[in-house]
């Protein structure tokens, strides 16, 4: 089997990917004239954020080491290699993101001030491309390596796994590690505040706002960011596994889904091209870019496939995997965005208690349409379209856009950092008045984000798992297997395990801000006054403690689970795994869409109230989308964003324990 025609494409691709991160990278880290207050705001931030990462490396470097050496036991040196590749591929990207975000926010902000809405929001998506670009990147640069070494070596299959279990399990640390960190610090800081001292978000006088801004960085930048990463990395390892065990001969479909990653960083090139050459409003810019990079990977990825003669069919499950995240954002941004959202906030005006219920039946309710989206997705794959290799194309085809649709998502981040910076800085109304829009877009794009980051893993995790189900040598699972079932019934409690571990960690560690911050306000003399400043470090000192000794147990447990299940049944092992996997994707998805979607809502009702509806700020309506935000808060940036590495990680090493 020979890959030799295509290496050109990759070689094109990837060169252009490290042109483009090169290029915004010293666009956002150049030196600018700073106020010395925004600026060292920005360095209490960077150091803060660059700390934990370090941290929580060097904590990661431990686990890596001990499973490349159990990996090296059980199925050779090869793997274990690709293993760390993966690893460090991921925790390579987190970094280079966070060192753009922990710059681009601070220029964000003075371009705001000096020059205006327009250019500071092209700062921010800039700031934000950075990792989008790495993402997409380092996964085709990884993978193609992969393929050119080992294309003909007869554990090609395993070695591409092996590769991706290494970026999910750093994925994994990443986005639990980050998510409670940030809402740690989130929780605490609206809590004593805004809650109990009446005090503005972002407020200098609240000792955990630098801790929070450090969140932002490290839960929505590096743990997203490692998030995609390893859903694209899945997706293509997934779809090359499946055409190995149905078209071993044919190298033209093994090597289709590189050369639609491929295609995808050009279309993401294109895509943020456009947003500098193309007026366009800046409320439509963040929307614009994405479906420019869509359309062009479509049209694109339909004259490759005629030229090489692949069959039509197959191109039907690219074109559904590349409009189906587009979909999936519109019903995302619709409960997250509109009329819903408005009618949260009314229902807040008779108190916290009305405000939870609606929010949750919101966040139930927003799951339907969605669900049947990547249920018809999968059918259509199936049935129509090249059976479970179109399913895999599906997934490939929505992620093979990530370059811009990670850079549409870090843009968040950084917008909501700048306003913290003009905020802390001092900054009049009119920069206020600028950050604030660009926060509020940010708020768009990380609601976009996640829905395109759950309704990816699905299609991810049906790709794992069915060659999961290929390699066991599974035509099909018994429903009224008792095997199978039990298998399932574990498998679907995993989600909420999970999350009540997540949720339990943010709770603990945002008691410890609370008592903290209390302690500052009442014995430092006039901080409340703003006479006095507060001690940022010991918060951010909670906050990093605390996330990285939370993150270990679901870490582990994640990990664990499918060994234990497929060397526990004994000679049953393979089919108890397998019903353990379609139990865990079954509730993983949902609950995690569920969790994203009723937590951006809280948060966005909160936000319509203190906009000057349904009261205004300091209202009665107000008080209570606090409490919902509150809640929402753990709900849409650690246990939901955690479910999709939960399924995809389970998926990937049973993947693996399949071969070996």
């Amino acid at each position: 089997m020979a890959f030799t025609q295509p290496f050109g494409l990759y070689s094109a691709a990837t060169g252009l990917g490290l042109l483009v991160t090169v290029l915004t990278l010293s666009r956002v880290t150049r030196d600018y004239a700073h106020d010395k207050k925004a600026s060292g705001i920005a360095d209490l931030i960077r150091r803060g954020a660059m700390a934990f990462l370090h941290k929580e490396y060097s904590i990661l470097v431990v686990v890596i080491a001990a499973a490349a050496a159990l990996i090296w036991f059980v199925s050779g040196k090869i793997e274990s290699y690709a293993y760390v590749a993966g690893a460090i591929s991921s925790m390579f990207a987190g970094f280079v993101g966070m060192h753009a975000a922990t710059k681009a926010n601070v220029l964000t902000t003075m371009v705001a001030k000096d020059e205006g809405e327009r250019p500071a929001l092209l700062t921010a998506l800039m700031g934000g491309s950075v990792m989008g670009f790495t993402v997409a990147t380092l996964a085709l640069l990884g993978l193609g390596i992969i393929t050119f070494l080992y294309q003909d070596h007869i554990s090609f299959g395993r070695i591409l796994t092996c590769y991706a279990i290494g970026a999910s399990s750093i994925a994994l640390f990443a986005r639990v590690g980050g998510g409670i960190y940030t809402k740690a610090a989130d929780v605490g800081a609206d809590l004593v505040g805004k809650v109990e001292q009446g005090i503005p978000e972002d407020d200098p006088r609240n000792p955990a706002v630098i801790a929070d801004n450090v969140g932002d960085c490290v839960g929505d930048t590096a743990g997203m960011g490692a998030d995609i990463f390893e859903s694209f990395v899945a997706a293509v390892t997934a779809t090359m596994v499946l055409a190995l065990e149905t078209y071993s001969a044919d190298s033209v479909l093994v090597s289709l889904p590189l050369v639609l990653s491929a295609i995808g960083i050009f279309a993401s090139a294109a895509g943020l091209l456009s947003v500098f050459v193309i007026p366009v409003k800046s409320e439509k810019l963040l929307h614009f870019a994405p479906n420019i990079a869509i359309i062009g990977f479509i049209v694109a990825s339909y004259f490759y496939m005629q030229s090489a003669q692949i069959a039509t069919n197959l191109f039907g499950s690219v074109f559904l995997g590349a409009i189906t995240g587009i979909v999936i954002g519109l019903i995302t941004d619709h409960y997250t965005n509109g009329q819903p959202v408005q009618e949260l906030a009314e229902a807040s005006q008779s108190g916290a208690a009305t405000n939870l219920i609606y929010g949750l039946s919101l966040g139930f309710g927003s799951i339907v349409a969605a669900i049947w989206i990547i249920a018809a997705v999968v059918f259509a794959s199936y049935n129509y379209f090249g059976g479970l290799y179109g399913v895999s194309l599906a997934a490939v085809s929505m992620l093979a856009t990530v370059g811009i649709a990670m850079s549409v998502d870090a843009y968040g981040p950084i917008a909501d950092n700048a306003g913290g910076i003009a905020e802390m800085a001092g900054f009049g109304p009119e920069v206020r008045k600028i950050t604030d829009k660009l926060d509020t877009l940010g708020n768009m794009t990380a609601a976009l984000g996640k829905g395109f980051a759950i309704g990816s893993a699905a299609l991810s995790a049906l790709a794992m798992f069915a060659a999961y189900c290929m390699a066991s040598g599974l035509s099909a699972l018994n429903l009224i297997d008792p095997t199978v079932i039990t298998g399932m019934f574990i498998g679907a409690t995993m989600p909420f395990l999970l999350s009540a571990m997540t949720m339990k960690a943010v709770g603990r560690a945002a008691w410890k801000m609370v008592l903290e911050v209390r302690r500052q306000f009442k014995e430092i003399p006039g901080l409340l006054e703003g006479k006095a400043e507060p001690d940022y470090e010991k918060c951010v000192g909670i906050s990093t403690e605390a996330a990285l000794y939370e993150m270990l147990l679901p870490g582990i447990l994640t990990i664990a689970m499918p060994i234990i299940i497929r060397y526990g049944f004994g000679l049953q092992g393979k089919l108890a795994l397998g019903g353990f996997l379609a139990g865990a994707t079954l509730v993983g998805v949902p609950l995690a869409l569920m969790m994203a979607n009723a937590g951006g809502a809280w948060d966005n009702a909160k936000k319509f109230i203190e906009a000057g509806n349904v009261g205004g700020k300091g209202s009665p309506a107000h008080k209570a989308a606090v409490v919902g935000d509150t809640v929402g808060d753990p709900f849409k940036d650690t246990s939901g964003p955690s479910l999709n590495i939960l399924i995809k990680l389970m998926s990937v090493l049973s993947l693996l324990l399949a071969t070996i």
